[in-house]
């Protein structure tokens, strides 16, 4: 008798509809890697019918991230970017106002991380804003963290411990495949992965790469460095406001699922778009 053959796992899917709505319909306990960057409330083309103040935008956000905490397995990790809501001059960083609504929920922050970039748009009446954060939480103590494929350079690749340590004498000081990165995130345009001790990436404004007509879009880069530090091959990874589908591409390349959420079908046909210039080997992504 014939062996049944096993079910194909579908590698991505893209969910179109109100994310609240969205994810009540997925099932808890489900996903390895929760990783989005949701909207900033700060009047982009997605945002205009909704627009909240800043309690409203807040407390909206809160009820989304009671239902990802849910779908989050025990062993699961959250990566949370955002940047600043600005306010008649004034500014909120919103990871302040957003760590208890993780915090409060059993969920451990691991690292906060500054990701720097060189573009933006010029203040003339306070410094320029160069930076947003990345916030990765964990459910438990039970987490995954692989941290070769991440690794960076050594500074001193040969350097060898005194001998007069006595135990070790002689020996590689560092780790001979790179050293841990630090949570200040640099990246480069030009270079994938490049050879240095900070990670480097711009953000995708017009002459970058990677740019779409989603007006607040995050490099591949990014998203790729959370997918390969935090699951394994094949897990499944989840972007609840997935706009131009940088999220699932990032899990593609990377041998990982992914599910994307966005409630307008004109970025969920051009995430679409991207993915099958992925599956065509095209190196444009746009």
């Amino acid at each position: 008798m014939p062996k049944k053959s096993k079910k194909k796992q579908r590698s991505f899917s893209l969910l179109e509809g109100d994310v609240l709505e969205k994810l009540r319909d997925l099932p808890d306990d489900h996903y390895d890697l929760i990783l989005t960057s949701p909207p900033y409330n700060i009047g982009k083309v997605y945002e205009r019918s909704t627009k909240r103040d800043l309690a409203g935008f807040v407390e909206w956000l809160d009820t989304t991230i009671e239902l990802l905490v849910r779908k989050l397995k025990k062993t699961g990790s959250i990566c949370w970017q955002v940047g600043n809501y600005v306010q008649d001059g004034e500014v909120f960083p919103l990871d302040i106002f957003f760590y208890n609504s993780f915090k409060s929920r059993g969920l451990q922050l691991r690292n906060r991380v500054v990701w720097q970039f060189n573009f933006g748009l010029h203040s003339t009446k306070r410094l320029s804003g160069r930076y947003e954060t990345l916030l990765w939480f964990t459910k438990s103590d039970s987490y995954k963290f692989n941290l070769d494929p991440i690794r960076v350079p050594q500074l001193y690749p040969g350097k060898r411990h005194s001998k007069k340590r006595g135990v070790g004498a002689g020996k590689l000081s560092g780790n001979p495949i790179g050293k841990s990165p630090s949570d200040y995130w640099e990246f480069s345009a030009e270079e994938h992965f490049r050879q240095q001790g900070v990670w480097k990436i711009p953000n995708v404004k017009s002459n970058h790469p990677e740019k779409t007509i989603h007006p607040c879009q995050f490099p591949i880069e990014l998203a790729e460095r959370c997918v390969l530090a935090f699951t394994n091959p094949n897990d499944l990874v989840l972007d609840p406001f997935v706009g131009a589908g940088t999220t699932v591409l990032a899990a593609l390349k990377q041998g990982r699922r992914c599910t994307g959420i966005d409630k307008d079908p004109l970025f969920l046909t051009l995430a679409r778009k991207r993915i099958k210039l992925l599956k065509q080997g095209r190196g444009q992504l746009f």
